[in-house]
């Protein structure tokens, strides 16, 4: 094994073990790619996953993936180390995902994916329903019958209310971090999610009733 070798696994196994928030400090105070790349392979699964969900389409989605992550590289030297980066990055994957749109004249959300009942066809809450342990919706969606209907519900949402179901629900963000990252009062995020909550119950009943008439 070379020197440089040794140094490369040397930063590596160093840069593994620290937080987010240090090692793009450090990537800003040294230029080091290694230590921007270690970053980059924390999150690319999760972002990507994030912007084609929001998105709903595949290439836009890797245009603002690599948006995403030339914005943090381009915007390093502006990050606060007082904050958490994982909401900081969510902030400019979603304003990356809205330019995208916006440059595409398209403004489609894609949907939660979920039936309206479990897979026992137990009738449970929206909340049990966003929240459940199925680690890819979308594969689940594709294999049951009543999947395409929530896709077009979540569309009238808005574009607020999708942001917050994708940021806490899919993303696994807690209020606060979805609150930093879209630049709003946790109370707003609270507020929002309830509110797509009880508008899906609602277009579940008046979809349900008028085709039982």
């Amino acid at each position: 094994m070379t020197h440089s070798t040794a140094l490369d696994h040397s930063i590596d196994d160093v840069s593994s073990e620290i937080g987010d928030e240090e090692l793009l400090c450090q990537y800003r105070e040294t230029g080091d790619r290694k230590l921007f790349e270690q970053l980059m392979r924390r999150y690319q699964r999760e972002v990507y996953s994030y912007l084609r969900r929001y998105i709903g389409n595949t290439e836009m989605a890797e245009d603002a993936f690599q948006g995403t992550f030339l914005q943090v590289h381009l915007k390093c030297r502006q990050f606060d180390s007082s904050r958490r980066f994982r909401p900081w990055m969510y902030a400019i994957a979603t304003n990356q995902a809205i330019d995208v749109q916006r440059r595409n004249k398209r403004h489609r959300m894609v949907s939660l994916d979920r039936t309206p009942n479990d897979a026992e066809g137990r009738n449970v809450s929206w909340s049990e329903k966003l929240v459940g342990g199925t680690p890819d919706p979308l594969a689940v969606a594709s294999q049951q019958e009543n999947g395409r209907w929530i896709s077009e519900a979540v569309e009238t949402l808005g574009e607020s209310m999708q942001q917050v179901i994708h940021l806490v629900y899919y993303q696994g963000l807690k209020y606060r971090e979805a609150a930093e990252a879209l630049g709003i009062p946790v109370g707003t995020v609270k507020s929002r999610l309830h509110a797509a909550v009880q508008r899906l119950g609602l277009i579940w009943d008046e979809t349900h009733e008028s085709a039982a008439e």
